[in-house]
């Protein structure tokens, strides 16, 4: 999953980048990802965000959350998720959330009425905006 932000509260463009560079010198200088992840998770990625090992959604979502509020941001800047759903749908129409483990017993696969409800609860708990890709295309059930 990839995670973005959107200055919502900016009523022009130069504010919106102004946001946004300013949440980018909050998250490296105030060490937001290096303390938690280490100095390497700060180097910038080709698509010109950051890329921490994160292990659970959530945490990843909670990392951005506190940024925001760091750099004074709360309810300026959202959160907008692409999902990507496409690569962890499997055959027996089930989410694969554990899909990068090498080991996988399947023991975290979810339905999409599931899935729902997990996005329910990021929403709830994060101010997210948008979801890109949440469910795969041919997941025509949940949809």
């Amino acid at each position: 999953m990839e995670l973005r932000t959107s200055g919502v509260g900016a009523s022009k463009s130069l504010e919106q980048m102004l946001f946004y560079r300013c949440l980018l010198h909050s998250t490296k200088h105030e060490s937001v990802i290096k303390k938690k992840y280490g100095q390497d998770a700060t180097n910038v990625g080709d698509a010109g965000g950051y890329a921490p090992n994160i292990h659970e959604n959530k945490e990843g979502l909670e990392l951005l959350k506190t940024t925001i509020g760091q750099a004074g941001y709360t309810r300026k800047v959202m959160i907008g998720m692409d999902v990507s759903t496409s690569i962890f749908y499997g055959k027996d129409k089930t989410y694969d959330l554990n899909f990068k483990e090498e080991n996988n017993n399947g023991s975290k696969n979810i339905s999409g009425v599931q899935l729902k409800d997990l996005y329910k609860s990021f929403v709830s708990e994060y101010p997210i905006v948008s979801i890109e890709d949440p469910f795969d295309q041919d997941d025509w059930k949940t949809c």
